[in-house]
């Protein structure tokens, strides 16, 4: 069955979609823009006294210069932030591969974000938490101490993924809706695209598994903030954005999220001729 919401044009796209979507000019504008909201959030819940909670993302990652930047120089405390990270690989045997390895989302928080920002404004280590397999229920005790998540930043997956909540046809919207942290075998869809961006093609060394945070955390941030910027989110957009409510494609449950929204460039928003 042909799906006719693939082929709209950037003003039929942007006519009525069940998820309100931001088109900005290019990648540096999209993601400096959510480094902005992030880092005025901070401000916002500092000044304020109160905590700040973020679910983060290793893809996309375009945001943290950007981020670690504006902390820098605005001189932003994060002694009161907590990064909730998404998702983490894991190797055959379903323990977190090595922070060492290239394709760590723990690595990379390390030498990109933490590492960066100066000593005397950057969050203490336990308030950098990944979904952990040997402690599934961490994440959502630690959600609930903390008075539940502001934002959940993030991206999507081929096949509508949020974090690494793959599709599963077998489950009803309610069902899929109810999932909590946990371990998972990650799709052939999404280990291919990855392979693509982060191995140049070599899909035989991409992880089998990885652990993610559940929709069900995502879905209950007060605020959700998804970018868009490839190629292939041209589609993924426009189903997010008309689909129907589906497990097939995740990001379709989150279309009645009350406050919600899809930043994505002008090369994504317009089809090729």
């Amino acid at each position: 069955m042909k799906h006719d919401y693939y082929y709209y044009n950037k003003e039929e796209m942007l006519g009525a979609p069940k998820i309100p979507l931001i088109v900005m000019k290019d990648n540096a504008e999209v993601f400096e823009d959510m480094a902005r909201e992030m880092a005025d959030t901070i401000k916002e819940k500092n000044a304020a006294g109160e905590t700040t909670v973020f679910i983060c993302p290793v893809g996309p990652v375009g945001q943290y210069p950007y981020f670690v930047d504006m902390v820098n120089k605005e001189n932003i405390s994060l002694k009161n932030v907590w990064f909730i990270n998404m998702d983490e690989y894991l190797t055959d045997d379903k323990k977190w591969i090595s922070k060492d390895e290239a394709l760590s989302f723990r690595g990379f928080m390390e030498r990109t974000v933490y590492s960066k920002i100066r000593s005397d404004l950057v969050m203490p280590p336990e308030q950098r938490i990944f979904p952990d397999p040997e402690n599934l229920g961490h994440i959502a005790e630690t959600i609930e101490k903390l008075g539940g998540v502001d934002i959940c930043f993030g991206g999507i997956g081929i096949n509508g993924h949020v974090a690494f909540n793959e599709a599963d046809d077998s489950l009803t919207n309610e069902e899929f809706l109810a999932q909590h942290t946990r371990v998972l075998e990650i799709s052939k869809e999404t280990r291919a695209v990855n392979s693509i961006g982060d191995l140049n093609g070599a899909l035989d060394d991409m992880p089998k598994y990885c652990i993610t945070i559940g929709i069900y955390e995502i879905a209950h941030a007060r605020k959700i903030r998804l970018g868009v910027f490839r190629d292939w989110h041209r589609s993924v957009v426009r189903h997010a954005a008309y689909g129907e409510p589906s497990s097939h494609f995740p990001v379709t449950l989150l279309q009645g999220h009350p406050d919600i929204s899809i930043r994505m460039t002008e090369f994504v928003a317009n089809l090729p001729e």
